[in-house]
């Protein structure tokens, strides 16, 4: 978005929601620690005193920033819970659609949970915790989508998904691997393939080893 576009947008928002647009982008761009109070209200057009009617601590801050990212990970699950209510595996492939789709702007940005958890090593602070409770729930998701998708050890499986998503936002970041969208993709989908398939594969087992 341009600077004048950017400009016309904030100028209509309140007071907060503005402060909390210039934490976003100064966090996501520059890091919680190089970001300090002043620039955020430089930047969302307002006061110090302001902020801090909103916000008691530029801690504060960054949690419900960090808040804010993660309901939108979460409003993610409940639009495909909504779309495809009856299709577990479809929402599985849904939400690592939406990962691999947002790959292009992770490489340049960076995962903003792995940022912050990179700047916030005391396990306490309320952002960590924030973090920590996310990535849970986060699993727990995934986990009952791959019991309703009828998948024999639903644990492993979702645990096998949490590697894939989140090792595929670090490689974005770093580099390492290309085509990282498409190749997360075809390796989920692989993935419940195999945990959909290992009892009718042992049966095949026993039957040939009973013929042998």
């Amino acid at each position: 978005m341009d600077r004048a576009s950017r400009q016309s947008r904030v100028a209509k928002l309140p007071p907060r929601e503005r402060i909390l647009d210039a934490a976003e982008e100064l966090f996501s761009r520059e890091g919680i620690k190089a970001v300090g109070v002043q620039a955020i209200a430089d930047r969302a057009e307002t006061t110090k005193m302001a902020l801090y009617r909103h916000f008691a601590t530029k801690d504060a801050l960054v949690e419900e920033w960090l808040r804010i990212v993660a309901a939108d990970y979460t409003a993610v699950f409940d639009r495909l819970a909504d779309a495809h209510p009856d299709e577990p595996r479809e929402q599985i492939l849904g939400m690592a659609r939406f990962i691999a789709d947002g790959l292009p702007e992770i490489s340049h940005r960076g995962c903003p949970f792995i940022n912050s958890i990179a700047e916030l090593p005391d396990r306490a602070h309320p952002a960590r915790r924030l973090i920590e409770t996310h990535k849970a729930g986060q699993l727990h998701r995934l986990t009952d989508l791959c019991a309703r998708a009828g998948l024999p050890d639903p644990d492993m499986a979702a645990a096998e998904i949490t590697f894939l998503l989140e090792g595929a936002q670090v490689s974005a970041q770093n580099g390492s691997v290309g085509q990282a969208g498409e190749r997360l993709m075809r390796i989920i989908e692989a993935v419940l393939d195999r945990h959909a398939t290992p009892a009718v594969t042992g049966v095949a087992d026993v039957a040939g080893v009973a013929g042998r």
